[in-house]
């Protein structure tokens, strides 16, 4: 028997599908004869009690969360997500380097510091990459600090705005499209796929359309997906580790192309797991150091 612990924030268990989620877990593991347990902030010294950690808090290398993965590693604990993994996708720099270097297909993207945010540079970009184009600052998460501008005063203003968070900032080329997929994958294996679909005249997930519409979830059986997809998304999470990943995916033309490779993806009961009821425990058997589907 494996003692699972859950670090979870107390925001994690605000919402009833995330709630709902984390009572999956918990009866996957007494199913398949493990212990599970929350633990808190607070309850941390308790943290060499267990065999394993699984992080359902919003990751950051200056978060808790981070604190708690190092601390597990450094105890010899299996831990979802690793350190390594929540230090690359925390800085999209340092995550789509990673991508281009593998030759994953991402959309164009290029890197600029602080003074070379230039009337002059978001001139040559609007001509090169296309209009509109894509800011992001590199530690943004939930499509927080990530834009869209259409001219070079609106480039100007967001992306001076996303330099007080850090001392570069992305840009890339818009894909136009009315959803994303998202794969999710544990060590090498996809666990789920699911296609979001956006409200209506909206192009992040986040978005709400004016009439208050919100986006959708749609998921799919793994086996029934396009093989292309999979291999694309098991490429890109290649490039990261063998933690757990959702990876969210544009499908222009007959290509899929790599928009971010997330650690600590959300899985909520209903959305994510529509077609794949086995993740809970296969999360589970991960963590217990066991084969899983």
């Amino acid at each position: 028997m494996a003692k699972i612990a859950i670090f979870a924030e107390r925001y994690t268990i605000r919402s009833s599908v995330e709630l709902a989620a984390l009572s999956n877990y918990r009866l996957a593991a007494f199913e398949l004869g493990h212990q599970l347990d929350f633990l808190f902030r607070n309850e941390l010294k308790y943290i060499s009690n267990y065999d394993a950690i699984f992080i359902r808090a919003l990751t950051d290398p200056l978060n808790t969360s981070y604190v708690v993965a190092r601390l597990a590693q450094m105890l010899g604990l299996r831990v979802i997500d690793e350190p390594e993994s929540i230090r690359i996708c925390c800085d999209k720099v340092n995550m789509y380097k990673r991508l281009i270097n593998c030759e994953i297909l991402i959309p164009k993207t290029v890197f600029l510091a602080t003074n070379e945010v230039s009337r002059e540079n978001a001139s040559e970009l609007f001509e090169t990459l296309g209009v509109p184009l894509v800011l992001k600052a590199p530690n943004s998460s939930f499509s927080l600090y990530v834009d869209k501008v259409n001219s070079v005063d609106q480039f100007i203003k967001i992306g001076k705005k996303f330099l007080r968070r850090a001392d570069r900032i992305i840009v890339q080329q818009y894909l136009p499209s009315d959803y994303d997929w998202r794969v999710i994958i544990l060590n090498d294996k996809v666990l789920a796929v699911v296609k979001y679909i956006f409200a209506q005249n909206t192009w992040r997930l986040m978005d709400r359309s004016e009439d208050g519409e919100v986006s959708k979830v749609y998921g799919m059986a793994v086996e029934d997906a396009n093989p292309q997809l999979l291999e694309v998304a098991l490429n890109a999470t290649k490039a990261i580790g063998k933690s757990l990943y959702g990876v969210d995916i544009k499908e222009v033309d007959g290509e899929y192309f790599v928009i971010e490779v997330n650690d600590n993806p959300n899985i909520d009961a209903g959305n994510e797991d529509q077609y794949s009821p086995n993740i809970y425990k296969n999360i589970i058997h991960f963590l217990a150091g066991e084969d899983f589907e």
